[in-house]
């Protein structure tokens, strides 16, 4: 019989950066191009991603705006900016915004979206977040920094680390809790499509142990969020899906219309795919700030 302290040792010994690194490759391999980040490197996916993100910007946008202690003078880091769906509104509220944004598609949207909106106090950084050096490649210190469901890193600790070190103060961190909409789809079209299991990428229990072993006690709030995903008709729907799902064969092909079909409804002169997650929106206050 273990006495209490034994099992408090046991768990503090666990490896959970190498379970998220474990993880996430299952995720990636098994996957194949599903999650692969050269899909936003498609200007089309690109836009079609901030399309979604500013209709639905009240779940979201708006939240995370809040969300965020900014005031005017705010220097910010935005890890994994991609098109600008919370740096051109943090920009117009704050001194100073750094994106970090690594998929062509995505900095090329970014970079128009700055222009028409004649905002110039955003930096680009065309950089993974695992690559980026905080001195050479940054301007720190940064009074807040966050990272919002962007931190698909093989090291996640040492990610986290990189994050304290840009931040002066505030450190932010969305993710994933449990089941999304994606992944049930996913956990059943995969093994049609592809003849194996899917795999999800590390959820938060994982990060939140990480950050534990780190030293780091953070704050957590839980939040349902529901989105959707609107197509001119059925073919651009699938025309979106395709990619993500590897689709090669007519047989697949098949497959992800029947799928589609069942899940899409109409609406108006358009059909949606709607969505449903649970968010986390994890943060701490560095300590001796």
């Amino acid at each position: 019989m273990h006495s209490g302290k034994s099992i408090y040792m046991e768990v503090d010994s666990i490896d959970w950066n190498g379970i998220w690194r474990e993880q996430r490759r299952r995720h990636h391999e098994a996957n194949q191009n599903s999650t692969d980040a050269s899909f936003w490197d498609a200007k089309d996916a690109a836009r079609r991603f901030y399309q979604t993100a500013q209709e639905n910007s009240g779940e979201r946008i708006e939240k995370t705006l809040r969300d965020l202690p900014l005031t005017g003078t705010s220097r910010v880091l935005d890890v994994g900016a991609g098109p600008g769906a919370l740096a051109l509104p943090i920009a117009r509220q704050v001194d100073h915004v750094t994106a970090v944004e690594p998929s062509e598609g995505m900095r090329s949207v970014l970079e128009e979206n700055i222009g028409a909106e004649r905002i110039d106090n955003i930096d680009v950084v065309p950089k993974r977040w695992e690559d980026v050096s905080v001195a050479d490649d940054l301007s720190p210190p940064y009074d807040i920094v966050f990272a919002s469901y962007s931190l698909d890193v093989p090291d996640i600790r040492d990610a986290v680390r990189k994050l304290e070190e840009a931040s002066s103060r505030y450190v932010y961190i969305y993710w994933f809790v449990g089941e999304s909409s994606w992944d049930a789809m996913s956990r059943e079209l995969w093994p049609l499509l592809h003849g194996s299991s899917y795999a999800p990428s590390p959820r938060c229990n994982v990060l939140y142990n990480v950050l534990y072993s780190m030293g780091i006690y953070p704050n957590i709030k839980t939040f349902p969020l529901r989105h959707i995903n609107r197509f001119a008709n059925l073919n651009e729907a699938f025309d979106h899906f395709a990619p993500k799902y590897s689709i090669t064969t007519e047989e697949q092909k098949e497959v992800l219309r029947q799928c589609l079909e069942r899940h899409v409804r109409s609406e108006g002169d358009t059909v949606i795919m709607p969505g449903h997650s649970t968010r986390v929106k994890i943060w701490w206050e560095k300590k001796n700030s």
